[in-house]
């Protein structure tokens, strides 16, 4: 690896120059002129889909981290899937985000899995499987490298509230309060408190909860847990113990990872929404869970799908519109392409650039002279066939034609189920074409 340009780039990125530092290592990883070490290629295409996060960009970071995947010499997998997961959840595609995170905790070298449970976590809340989510939150808190477990335990009471088990979730946030914490946090969780008091029937420690999260002037109660708050005062004031309770507020979800947001990770992998600046030196975490009444970590997994099922929200959005709008313009364009004949001075020949472009992808390992342009030197094809994926059914984005020059953009599908996106100059050759250039194309570097 070049690792002048690389420390150009490293450079670059630390100075918020997201799309300077995305240009060099993409420079980095077609220079040849130098051998990759074991690693060095997953990295380099680990660091461009951080790029394109920053750029906000998430679409084409999938990409880049799919890229890295399949480097099998990189030992960041569980890193990387994490940032699949949250990338896909920036998206709002969740289930894709469920997937990829799962993964990341399948690997068994992935020093910090408590993150990928708690985005885990919050893509299963938003899939309205308060169960599944409990069991990751559950996981995350157990881990012992997690900084801060606390907002894994108050993200458990929710989804023990969402379960209509108010006494277990009172356990959960107890089991939290003995953490260090922001105040925010803090209030957060003396809010939630309150109301799992109330939902228990435990009207003056709701009521003392709610006064604890409001003492600061600083944070104020959502709109049923301020009604909850006003039901616990008139039921101390009547020296009654238990009134029926309003519908379970979760303003409580907001506490953990904001997964619309993507945090990063020291500083090159995503986080999950913790506060970097209260995270200090926490002591292990070992249980969670202090409470007299185990069922919900000692139930059968029919039992949680059950609770799930029963509560699981019909409303789940699967896919971005703004992603088929632009999968639906980009067939018509071939379609129309596909159609027309144009002359010659109008940059019509034959073989076309299309018919070219697929021959290359198609074989690029015996791509020669019946490909590339007679001015195009062994050693240049050497370096452009570098990031070139084999796909013989590549997908053709697009042509720009002229009567004696072109320029394709081709996305290639990998065998890790990722895509990337290639810029390919071609010139004339009698009266077809040959290619002159081919680059990696990320569009976000071209706006």
């Amino acid at each position: 690896m070049n690792t002048q340009l690389f420390e150009q780039a490293q450079t670059l990125y630390s100075g918020n120059d997201y799309r300077g530092a995305l240009r060099v290592y993409t420079s980095c990883l077609q220079d040849t002129t130098v051998p990759f070490a074991r690693g060095e290629v997953g990295l380099i295409y680990h660091r461009i889909g951080n790029c394109l996060v920053k750029l906000k960009n998430p679409t084409e970071a999938i990409q880049a981290y799919a890229q890295a995947t399949a480097d099998p010499t990189y030992d960041a997998k569980g890193a990387l899937q994490n940032n699949i997961g949250m990338a896909y959840a920036t998206l709002k595609d969740y289930e894709n985000a469920v997937k990829h995170f799962e993964l990341a905790v399948q690997d068994v070298n992935y020093k910090t899995p408590y993150k990928a449970y708690m985005g885990l976590g919050n893509a299963q809340l938003k899939l309205g499987k308060s169960a599944e989510a409990g069991v990751a939150f559950r996981e995350a808190a157990l881990d012992e490298e997690n900084p801060d477990p606390a907002k894994a335990l108050l993200n458990l009471g929710i989804c023990f509230m969402a379960l209509d088990r108010p006494e277990d979730a009172i356990a959960s946030y107890d089991s939290a309060l003995q953490f260090e914490m922001s105040q925010d946090t803090l209030n957060r969780l003396n809010a939630s408190m309150g109301q799992a008091y109330a939902a228990n029937g435990q009207m003056v420690e709701a009521v003392n909860a709610f006064e604890a999260a409001t003492m600061g002037g600083n944070y104020f109660l959502s709109d049923s847990a301020s009604v909850d708050y006003q039901r616990a005062l008139s039921a101390v004031a009547k020296d009654a113990a238990q009134i029926p309770m309003a519908d379970t507020d979760l303003s409580g979800l907001d506490v953990t990872g904001n997964i619309s947001g993507i945090p990063e990770e020291d500083p090159f992998f995503y986080d999950t929404g913790y506060d970097e600046a209260a995270v200090a030196q926490y002591p292990g975490f070992v249980d969670a869970y202090n409470g007299n009444d185990d069922r919900f970590f000692e139930s059968s997994p029919e039992e949680i799908e059950q609770w799930s099922k029963s509560l699981a929200k019909k409303d789940r959005k699967r896919r971005n519109v703004g992603l088929k709008i632009l999968v639906f313009l980009i067939i018509i364009l071939i379609i129309a392409l596909a159609g027309l004949v144009f002359a010659y001075t109008q940059g019509y020949g034959f073989p076309t650039q299309t018919q070219i472009t697929q021959e290359l992808f198609a074989a690029p390992e015996s791509a020669g002279d019946n490909v590339f342009s007679s001015s195009v030197t062994e050693e240049n094809r050497k370096a452009m066939l570098a990031p070139v994926v084999p796909d013989s059914d590549v997908k053709i984005d697009g042509v720009s034609q002229a009567m004696t020059d072109s320029v394709v953009y081709a996305t290639a599908d990998t065998q890790q189920g990722g895509t990337m996106t290639y810029k390919l100059v071609l010139v004339r050759d009698m009266i077809g074409w040959k290619v002159s250039s081919i680059e990696l194309y990320f569009p976000s570097q071209n706006q």
